[in-house]
């Protein structure tokens, strides 16, 4: 019996190790007899070193696993990165420091292979982390077009499911490449920034939709940061976008889609009043009506001197967008109308509209001052020393200006210094009853800003 028994014992471990085999070889997670013993416990070795920073420990058990049983685990590949970026920092020799560089973009290759298709962490996933570490480790001798290739592929695969930081670094690709040659990256760089533009926007209002505030704000993070470098990278040329897109909303003048993400290019860009603009505006507002459109329907008419219509095509995309971005324009635009028609009364509703939108927006603060100043008399046309102590309001707004937004200080600055010599003098303040020095004094009418005397 005993003798049966060592008999099925030896016969199974002869079998056991005729079929041996390693996963690479047979395409299997952990090969086959012996082999996969050795996969299972190597990765039980290389994992509790990895996981405490132990890489020289963890990186002989980690390399027979990574070479013999690629498709095992994903912790290959997890602490893979950390292995080969410790060997990275300890190496001196540059050549030798160049193939561990290689060594980690295949890892990255390898990981797509195998894993590409895990659904948190998969393909696009993968080579947006290749592409970050390439980046980082390249540094100066970073390769845009290395960056571009991989990160367009993703994004073409992909396209709105994209990981955002591929898309983030597609563009950041496109911007060195059209920092290096504008003539001939610029307008391919304006389609890239559209196309990733639409990209982020659907997974903002995704994000938004499912109350997940976390991806909401990195995802706008990364979409302020392409705008940014939009704005200098010199390729928002008016001139030149009209070139580019008169001829293609012309093309695409019943493509309501194309029309609303050219409509959204250009006013990012302050290309507002623009031709291109105007067309895509009125084709768009033909077939669905939206605050873009009405806006720039709005600007032909305000270019055209139109006021009244213009107007109309603010209000009208004021009610149909919740973009405070786009009503504080609106609003202050409006203003501007309203101020230039002698309205001042109003021109104050629509500038304080406007900073109930964006409290730092100085230039509306600016536009009230103005208004103050232009209005003077109309509140004590009667009382020339009461005239001047308005311009104590006219200073307070551009003070206020100057604090809340530094794109307007200079501005605020220079027009302080001019309105500051209409005060009343210390003579005009003693002799006069109703007001003195380092009181408050109260300006009614339209204005309504209660001020100090000084």
């Amino acid at each position: 019996m005993k003798k049966n028994v060592f008999i099925l014992v030896l016969s199974a471990f002869m079998i056991s190790n005729m079929s041996a085999q390693k996963g690479i070889d047979n395409g299997t997670p952990y090969g086959s007899g012996e082999d996969s013993i050795r996969c299972l416990t190597n990765i039980s070795l290389f994992i509790p070193y990895a996981r405490s920073n132990n890489f020289k420990d963890a990186y002989p058990f980690w390399k027979s696993v990574y070479d013999e049983c690629p498709a095992s685990t994903k912790n290959i590949y997890a602490y893979g990165v950390n292995i080969i970026n410790w060997q990275i920092s300890e190496e001196k020799d540059a050549t030798k420091k160049e193939a561990l560089i290689n060594d980690l973009m295949k890892l990255y290759d390898d990981r797509i292979k195998y894993f590409g298709d895990d659904k948190q962490y998969g393909k696009d996933w993968i080579v947006a982390r290749k592409a970050q570490s390439y980046n980082q480790l390249k540094d100066e001798d970073t390769d845009p077009n290395v960056i571009y290739k991989w990160t367009g592929e993703v994004i073409d695969e992909f396209k709105e499911k994209t990981e955002p930081l591929a898309v983030s670094l597609y563009m950041f690709s496109s911007f060195k490449l059209v920092q290096s040659d504008m003539d001939k990256y610029k307008e391919k760089y304006v389609s890239d920034f559209l196309k990733c533009s639409t990209i982020l926007d659907a997974q903002i209002a995704a994000a938004k939709a499912a109350n997940n505030e976390k991806d909401e704000e990195n995802i706008t993070a990364r979409k302020i940061e392409i705008e940014k470098n939009f704005t200098l990278s010199g390729a928002a040329d008016c001139e030149l976008l009209q070139s580019i897109y008169s001829a293609k909303i012309e093309q695409n003048k019943d493509n309501l889609d194309f029309l609303k993400e050219t409509l959204t290019l250009l006013r990012r860009v302050n290309c507002k009043e623009s031709d291109a603009f105007f067309a895509a505006s009125e084709y768009a507002h033909k077939i669905e009506p939206t605050a873009e459109s009405a806006m720039g329907l709005g600007n032909k008419a305000f270019k055209d001197k139109d006021f009244a219509t213009a107007e109309r095509y603010y209000n009208e995309a004021i009610e149909m967008t919740e973009d405070s971005e786009i009503k504080t324009e609106l609003y202050y635009v409006i203003a501007v109308i309203a101020q230039q028609q002698n309205s001042f009364a109003k021109a104050k509703q629509y500038s304080l509209k406007c900073l109930a939108e964006k409290s730092d927006y100085g230039r509306a603060y600016i536009l009230i001052a103005t208004c103050y100043a232009a209005g003077v008399k109309t509140v004590f046309p009667n009382d020339p020393v009461l005239t001047k102590c308005v311009y104590y309001a006219v200073v307070d707004k551009l003070e206020r200006a100057r604090q809340v937004d530094p794109s307007v200080a200079e501005e605020a600055g220079k027009l302080i210094n001019a309105y500051t010599q209409y005060y009343p003098t210390k003579e005009e303040v003693f002799m006069h009853p109703d007001i003195d020095n380092g009181k408050s004094f109260t300006i009614g009418g339209w204005i309504g800003e209660t001020v100090r005397i000084r």
